[in-house]
């Protein structure tokens, strides 16, 4: 019974892994499309986050039969717990790219604006806290996703730049002012994915000494 338990957590741990590498691609990808004004990348996020979805689902039916039928304990409930609260936060991630690849090809029909650096700066450290808590989760690593947790001041501070950025191009040219509200919309989800990103780094931290702080997006 242990032995086919075991094979049940590493299963799940393997689909989870797999959750979380398309979910980092996605943030990546959906960033490149934005930079270049790649259609046919943006398109392809938004078509994978199919994938993403589907994995949520299989992930949680496979954690709600653990639960169910082997009622585990201690370290092994943390680790189902866990994933359990990890892939919301993913599939969040997954749709919040979609949702910038969907912006971005609206943005490509009227090019020739320009990104804020602010908006720059947010989507590097989105990138980066992304992939620190995915890295955190697959080596246990309670550093790691305590420098993911605490380098979400950079995408707040830089969102505060981007939008202050933003408002002063709407007064110089109210023309704009709908490519504008784009890249605002962006910007907030850049800023909802460093969060998403925390809560996963915060997860990890519970799956290692069971302490846990309320989640911060939803």
């Amino acid at each position: 019974m242990r032995t086919k338990f075991e094979g049940e957590l590493r299963a799940m741990h393997e689909e989870l892994i797999r959750m979380a590498s398309l979910a980092e691609t996605a943030i990546s990808s959906t960033v490149q499309a934005l930079k270049n004004m790649d259609e046919t990348l943006a398109h392809g996020v938004m078509e994978n986050d199919d994938q993403i979805d589907e994995l949520e689902k299989n992930i949680e039916r496979r954690c709600l039969r653990l639960l169910l039928q082997q009622q585990p304990v201690a370290t092994d409930l943390r680790n189902v717990s866990t994933a359990l609260k990890m892939i919301t936060d993913l599939e969040r991630i997954g749709d919040q790219a979609a949702d910038i690849a969907e912006v971005t090809l609206f943005l490509c029909k009227n090019p020739g604006f320009s990104m804020p650096e602010g908006m720059s700066e947010m989507a590097v450290a989105a990138i980066k806290m992304v992939r620190g808590a995915i890295d955190a989760f697959v080596e246990g690593d309670l550093d790691k996703a305590h420098l993911v947790i605490d380098y979400d001041n950079v995408v707040d501070r830089a969102f505060l730049r981007t939008r202050d950025e933003l408002i002063q191009q709407v007064q110089k040219s109210a023309g704009n002012a709908e490519q504008i509200m784009d890249l605002l919309m962006i910007a907030k989800y850049l800023e909802r994915i460093g969060d998403h990103a925390v809560n996963t780094a915060e997860w990890v931290v519970f799956s290692l000494t069971g302490e846990h702080k309320d989640a911060r997006v939803i």
